[in-house]
């Protein structure tokens, strides 16, 4: 087989793509339910009790040890693009929890007979490059020879304790800011069925490939209450551990919602990936939609699983003009208007007007 770079296209290589390859949310509760007795620690912050995007650990001088792992198959054709896209991801945890990466261990799972050494190679440049760029080395690695391409890394960070943002302390009133549009994961579907245009092309890879340096700035606002970023179980699914685990409702203000150039063009083609159907299904019991919302285009764009999306934050009014000039100061600008609001304990969990 001819593995030359030129010709390779690594989607056609995997079953998913992207943080659309995550395990069901049901079927992953399914997984992590256990019986046996879990080990304290009392310096362990966060661990596995929470649906947050790392574990903390404190350092006992008031700072928190940030530790997370992502990892994915090819969302895009190209190597290099695809290594820089799941460096992006993976980095983004530590982002959400207001830290700072300190270093990524690189994870490759690669099919030697399939593909070539030089393939892997680029991916771990792409990684090398985003690492550059938050500041960090991709200090080591382990590879495995696997069926399909798999890359990602496991990122360590740190924050003063003091700063930790988690995603289930939102407090009633705090209002909801987004800061990526929704949609990569209609556009990679719509790359991989081979019709998705160049100039999509182009913005899909730049929002993939966006480091989430803001939660680092973030995290230094005691008005921000909560924090997490939106990846494989889309808006809606995030959304739901927000709310669910603060113990609220959450009120989505639809019309507001940024969404990515040509994302309704392809919904109008029903180009959408699997994964939102597996995401529907796992707490569309918990939405409910009031009249004037578009359903059936909701319904593929609330569950739509993202790969390195935004940050999702949950900010106290107070705070809302100083949350806004840091999204301005930092061209974030486009998402300076509230998305939704955080609201008292309902039959529901998210309201969609």
């Amino acid at each position: 087989m001819d593995t030359g770079m030129q010709e390779i296209k690594l989607t056609q290589y995997s079953r998913g793509a992207g943080c659309g390859c995550k395990i069901a949310p049901a079927v992953l509760e399914e997984i992590l339910k256990t019986s046996s007795v879990q080990n304290f620690n009392e310096n362990l912050l966060v661990g596995n009790t929470t649906n947050d995007d790392a574990a903390a650990y404190d350092m006992g001088n008031g700072t928190a040890l940030i530790a997370t792992t992502d990892f994915f198959m090819p969302i895009v054709d190209d190597a290099y693009d695809f290594g820089r896209i799941a460096a992006a991801n993976a980095i983004s945890d530590v982002y959400a929890m207001g830290g700072k990466p300190l270093m990524a261990i690189a994870i490759l799972g690669w099919p030697v007979e399939k593909l070539s050494p030089a393939l892997a190679q680029r991916v771990l440049e792409g990684a090398r490059a985003v690492c550059a760029e938050a500041g960090i080395p991709l200090a080591g690695g382990h590879s495995i020879d696997s069926t399909e391409p798999v890359f990602g890394l496991a990122v360590n960070g740190l924050c003063d304790i003091a700063n930790l943002k988690r995603n289930n302390t939102a407090k009633e009133g705090d209002l909801l800011f987004l800061t990526k549009p929704l949609g990569t994961g209609i556009l990679s579907t719509a790359q991989k069925r081979g019709v998705l245009k160049e100039e999509h092309q182009h913005s899909l890879t730049e929002k993939m490939t966006q480091l989430n340096k803001l939660g680092a700035l973030l995290g230094c606002i005691p008005g921000v209450h909560a924090m997490t970023d939106v990846t494989g179980f889309g808006l809606a699914g995030h959304l739901v551990e927000m709310a669910t685990g603060s113990g609220l409702a959450a009120e989505v203000y639809y019309a507001q919602l940024p969404v990515m150039a040509g994302v309704k063009e392809y919904l109008a083609q029903r180009i959408v990936p699997d994964a939102t159907y597996r995401n529907w299904n796992a707490y569309s019991d918990k939405i409910t939609f009031e009249a004037g919302v578009d359903v059936m285009e909701a319904f593929s764009l609330l569950p739509d699983p993202q790969t390195n999306g935004g940050l999702l934050i949950a900010v106290d009014g107070k705070a809302k003009d100083e949350v806004v000039r840091l999204l301005s100061d930092n061209g974030l600008e486009a998402f300076a208007m509230p998305v939704g609001k955080m609201v008292a304990k309902q039959e529901k969990v998210i309201i969609v007007r």
